[in-house]
């Protein structure tokens, strides 16, 4: 009982199948797909959801400097909060963006709301 708790399974994503079974995924593995959907869904993307994404991907286009990373953090701050909601404790959630001239670093950190354990996830573009 305590496991399912602790990690209990979640649907793959993207969906496929392994055998006669959809593929299932850990929590952790689960949390970081829906952050990878935020990061790279540009906003207007969803029809349905206009406001969600951070689109990051376009950053590939603008100036590697401060500015552009207090503006990406706030930006993923408040993406982050809305998509991850009932998963992740939103006051844990903590969004450091760096970089150099050739990529761009961020480092995501939060509190699985359920049980209180702390991850960590990077992305490098």
């Amino acid at each position: 009982m305590a496991r399912r708790l602790v990690d209990p399974p979640y649907l793959a994503f993207p969906f496929h199948m392994e055998g006669a079974a959809p593929a299932l995924a850990s929590r952790s593995r689960h949390i970081r797909g829906q952050i990878e959907q935020v990061l790279f869904t540009l906003p207007g993307e969803r029809v349905f959801r206009p406001e969600f994404g951070a689109g990051v991907k376009a950053l590939v286009f603008e100036p590697n400097d401060t500015p552009l990373w207090q503006i990406t953090q706030r930006r993923l701050l408040a993406s982050l909060a809305d998509a991850l909601q009932g998963e992740v404790d939103p006051k844990s959630l903590e969004v450091e963006v760096s970089g150099d001239e050739a990529s761009l670093t961020l480092s995501i950190a939060y509190t699985l709301a359920a049980i209180g354990h702390r991850e960590s996830q990077v992305f490098t573009l």
